[in-house]
Order: C-alpha cells, then structure tokens, then sequence
C-alpha cells in the first residue's frame, strides 16, 4: 500500500523530554508549538508539524542575549516560563514570563517562526505568570494571566488599559489557577485553565461567555482533564491548549510526566507535551483517552527526516536543540577554535556553580546512551547528566585521571577514580531500567558513567540510582539534560552521540 494511504498510528508524548507548557498554532496547513525553558539558553523552543505528532525544531525563539539575560543570581528553575504563541494579522506573537528579579512580562514577534524574532516589547502593567493573548472582533487585544486575571493591552508598545481584573478561577479553593488560554470558538468565548498545580493534582478546566472579560460560566464536567489519583502511565497533565486538526477535529496539547519505579513514583525526564483527542458535547469540549499509543489518526501522517544521533562540530553554529546554562558567550563556547571540534573554555570551577559551562541536550528516552570524544589535556572537564546545580552525575576527565563524581542536595562525592588512557578519550553515560527485582523502594532507572578503552570497551566507573536526578528529589520544573561541560582551563570535544535504547 502507498505510504500516502497507509493508516496512520502515532505515539504519546509527541514531543518526549524537558518540553513543559506547549502554547499552538495553526497558520493554514502548518503547526507551530512553543515551550518553557526555564534557566536554559537559548529560551523557548520552537517546533513545527504538518500532523499534530511529528515535531522538528526549526528554532529558538530568545537566541539572542538582548532578548534574554538570565543572571547567575537567578535560582535554577528560574527564568523563562510558559509562551504563549499565536497568530495574528500576518504576524507572530510569543508572550512569556522571564521570572528574575528585574524580569517581567515580555512580547516578541517574527514574520517567519524560525526566526528572527524581534527585541523585547516589556509590558510592566501585566502582573504574574502564563501570560496568554486573544484578540477580539474589533482588534482590541486581551492579556489573561494566571491567577486568573485579565487586562487590556497594546502588544506593539507593552501599553496595558485600566487595571487587571479577576476572572473565573476554576473550582473554589483550588490550588495555582494558571495557564489561562482565551478563545473564541463558535458563539462563545472559552477560557481554558489549569488548577492544581503542576505535580498529581493538576488538571485542566474550562468556562465559556458570550464576551472575552466574561462573565464565565464554567463546564459542569469539570476538570475536563486531570489523571490524579489514577494509575495510568501518564501522570500530571495538566497545563493545556487546543487547536484544530488537518480535518477540522479539535485535539488538545498539554504537559504531563512519565514517572517509574516504587513509591512516590519518580519522573525523570521532566514535563513532557502530549496529545488527546476532543470531542464536543453541548457546547463543551470533551477530552478522549489520554494512551501512550494514540492509534489510528483520521490523516495521513507526515514523518519528519530522522534526527541524526551524532553531531560531529562541524558546523560554524550549533544546532537549536544544543542549550547552555543561563548564557551561551562566544568566548566559552565555540565550534571555531578547533575545526571539527567544540571548545569549552571554563568559568566556574564545576557543575555545582551557577556560571558553569555546559552545553547539553535534552534526555528524551527512558532508556538512552550518551557518548563523547573529550580532550581534556588543556584543562578538565566531562560529560554530564544535569539536573540543576545540586542534583548531577557526571564522569570528569583530565589529562591523567578519570573519575565520577555525584552530587545530591548537599553531598558531593567522588565516587570513582581510574587512571585514564593517554590522548583523547571516549566517555560514556548509559541509563537502563532499573533492576528486575522491583519493589516499592526501586528508583526510575539507572545511570552508569565510564569510558571507553582504545578497543571499544566501555568500562562503567559507577552506577548510580536516578531517583536522585528526578523532579520528586530535587524539586524544580526542569528534566535531565546530558552534556558536555568544562571546570578548569580549555576541553575540547570531537564529536557528541546520543542513542534511544527503548525502540
């Protein structure tokens, strides 16, 4: 049968690893999603799909440092939080919250998605998180922020009108009232929320009324959406937006997690953007079954080339899903020093330090294997698996020695140390399911950091349990991302792999 005519099954997440608060849209046959990042540069990435479930990343939307400071007083878990992305009058528009002291609110816009995006218009009158945008039949432009509140704005200038005003904030007493999303569908404007908070409880509700400052008549089913108190593999979900499928049917994007092991069930990857379908009754969306296998879609789908697992520096420019912590300066990290090779110049002294020089990935499989060539003989460096500053393993080389060193809240250990082979070196991170021998006290997985000898062996140092690389140790809104970092003087790296081993 033609590939064209095919049935078309597909898979959740659609878009696996650190990818939290998808925001969409859709500009005639093509879909556009945007995400948090967090303390990461460059900020919110940018995917586009034809089918709703094959996301390739054209970009980053703050790629820029005029567009983005993180400052290294900043906590991890800080910086930029929940886009929102929409299309309007032949534009772009992207709000966020870059959530540091002097922050705030902040519009940007492109006429192409993958870029340039403009420099910042702030908008000092929007108070809180989330902020979303809908503008209404006349033009007028409605910013709706968590809490749940709502004020006029002139996205062009950041100008706001009058003062915030309170709107529908889901059910009485519900914790964190967020991610507002305002739309105008059929003969009502809906306002979709999520409450609960972003760990068990969340949950997505909605209400409808006949003007966008309401008032909001909320769904008599609601939470149209949450997984709590469940035993299904998909926990979290919560944080949600909707759009229209290539066949007019409406399906909505939202976060959720993928936690393993015993209790209280552990999620290492970070929040993670799903799909589900919806459906709708009595002027009201219904939400379908939240699978990891979604089945058969009623379109064809559109397969994206495959993502090369290798990247060998050859570029003068690193690839967008490449992100650094809080800043990314020419002069610590570049592919132009050593050709076919990039160069990290150190700035703090190790992982646990707010400046440190790193540039990762993200981990987007349960089971995967990161491997790098490293030549540390100008310096010392390695290969990490980062959480934030206080929760990462890494496996650290110098011209002599290679050791693994482990750090958990305020432990930091070295818990391996070898002599290491002369020259450049191979060092590798494999994460495997945890032991058969499960029980309520069994972690997610197993991380286990070495190197390779000069005939290929791969020599495990340490494996460590990663339940204390996961969101219910450390806290934060992040997932794991593996990378390569430098701690003293310059380390140069020739080529980063990075394999799925679950399928």
């Amino acid at each position: 049968m033609p590939a064209e005519n095919r049935p078309a099954r597909a898979t959740n997440p659609v878009i696996p690893g650190f990818h939290p608060d998808p925001s969409i849209c859709r500009v005639g046959d093509d879909y556009y999603l945007a995400c948090s990042s967090f303390e990461y540069f460059p900020g919110v990435p940018l995917f586009h799909s034809r089918d709703l479930v094959h996301w390739t990343q054209i970009g980053n939307v703050l790629d820029r440092p005029e567009q983005l400071t993180l400052p290294t007083s900043m906590h991890s878990s800080g910086g930029i939080y929940a886009p929102t992305l929409r299309y309007h009058d032949g534009r772009f528009w992207l709000i966020v919250t870059n959530c540091h002291e002097g922050g705030g609110n902040l519009i940007v816009t492109a006429t192409d998605p993958a870029g340039p995006w403009s420099d910042p218009v702030w908008a000092p009158g929007v108070p809180h998180i989330d902020p979303d945008l809908a503008w209404d039949e006349d033009g007028t432009c409605w910013c709706t922020v968590a809490g749940i509140s709502q004020v006029r704005l002139d996205p062009t200038t950041g100008e706001t009108y009058g003062t915030p005003q309170p709107l529908w904030s889901g059910a009485p007493g519900a914790l964190a009232p967020e991610a507002p999303h305002l739309y105008r569908i059929g003969d009502y404007w809906y306002l979709l929320i999520a409450e609960g908070g972003t760990e068990r409880g969340h949950a997505v509700s909605i209400a409808r009324a006949s003007t966008p400052d309401g008032p909001f008549e909320p769904c008599p089913a609601n939470p149209i959406l949450t997984h709590r108190g469940t035993h299904y593999p998909i926990q979290n979900t919560g944080h949600a937006d909707l759009v229209q499928g290539p066949d007019g049917s409406w399906w909505m994007f939202f976060l959720g997690v993928r936690a393993r092991g015993g209790t209280p069930f552990w999620h290492v990857l970070g929040r993670e953007t799903f799909l589900a379908p919806v459906t709708w009754e009595d002027g009201w969306p219904v939400v379908g079954e939240v699978t990891l296998d979604l089945g058969t879609l009623p379109w064809p789908l559109s397969p994206a080339p495959a993502e090369e697992r290798r990247d060998d520096f050859d570029g003068a420019e690193l690839p967008p899903y490449w992100i650094s912590v809080r800043d990314r300066p020419a002069e610590h990290h570049t592919t132009k020093e050593r050709s076919g090779w990039l160069t990290l110049r150190a700035r703090g002294s190790s992982l646990d330090e707010p400046d440190v020089v790193f540039t990762g990935r993200r981990q987007q499989h349960l089971n995967c294997r990161a491997r790098t060539l490293i030549d540390p003989s100008e310096g010392r460096g390695g290969l990490a698996v980062r959480l934030d500053e206080r929760h990462h393993y890494a496996v650290e080389a110098t011209g002599t020695h290679v050791q693994v060193v482990a750090r958990i809240g305020d432990l930091r250990s070295v818990v391996a140390e070898q002599q290491a082979p002369a020259g450049p070196l191979v060092l590798g991170v494999t994460v495997t399911d945890p032991p058969s021998d499960r029980g309520p006290f069994t972690g997610p997985d197993v991380v286990s950091l070495g190197f390779e000898g000069p005939d290929g062996t791969f020599t495990a140092l340490a494996s460590l349990d990663g339940r204390y690389l996961s969101t219910e140790v450390a806290g934060g809104f992040t997932g794991r991302i593996l990378g390569m970092y430098a701690a003293q003087g310059t380390v140069h790296f020739d080529w980063f792999e990075y394999e799925p081993l679950d399928g």
